[in-house]
């Protein structure tokens, strides 16, 4: 598709998002089976839950625009996908807290590509006057943020500490 206009940005950054969620949705559940920490594994569990809310709000709107939701493969996600799965799931760890430790940032990194892409899509929906849209991409903004605040929080409290100690 020939992107001529703010609208077809704004669908082709939908399309984006979604891709980028169909991919971190599948690495995320790995990561959780990979973690050790209960209290990891349950905000990695939420993590999904959250995720698939996304992709149904971005299917939605996506659809809304006529457009398949299936419509762009994000290589951006496809790269920290294969870097959380290599750096979280695959690598040898001496130490379980360590590797909770790279779960928790190889997630966080996935987590802020989709904090840009929903800042980013209702900044344009906004511009656009699709104010429904705009307040859609910006509930899933927020609750990634908070998923993302909720993330660093056991980092500090509990993983981080812990893997200081291996």
């Amino acid at each position: 598709m020939t992107i001529t206009t703010l609208k077809d940005l704004y669908v082709d950054q939908l399309q984006d998002l979604y891709s980028a969620n169909r991919q971190a949705i599948q690495v995320t559940r790995e990561l959780k089976e990979a973690a050790s920490s209960a209290q990891l594994r349950k905000a990695l569990t939420a993590g999904v839950d959250g995720i698939e809310e996304g992709m149904d709000h971005l299917k939605t709107l996506i659809e809304n625009h006529d457009a398949n939701p299936r419509g762009e493969h994000c290589k951006g996600m496809e790269g920290l996908a294969a870097e959380a799965r290599a750096h979280g799931v695959e690598a040898d760890f001496a130490d379980e807290d360590v590797r909770d430790a790279s779960i928790i940032a190889q997630y966080q990194r996935m987590t802020h590509y989709g904090i840009s892409g929903y800042g980013t899509a209702a900044a344009f929906a906004r511009r656009l006057g699709l104010e429904n849209d705009a307040s859609v991409l910006a509930q899933c903004l927020e609750d990634t943020r908070s998923g993302d605040t909720h993330m660093t929080q056991i980092a500090s409290g509990e993983v981080n500490p812990a893997a200081a100690e291996a």
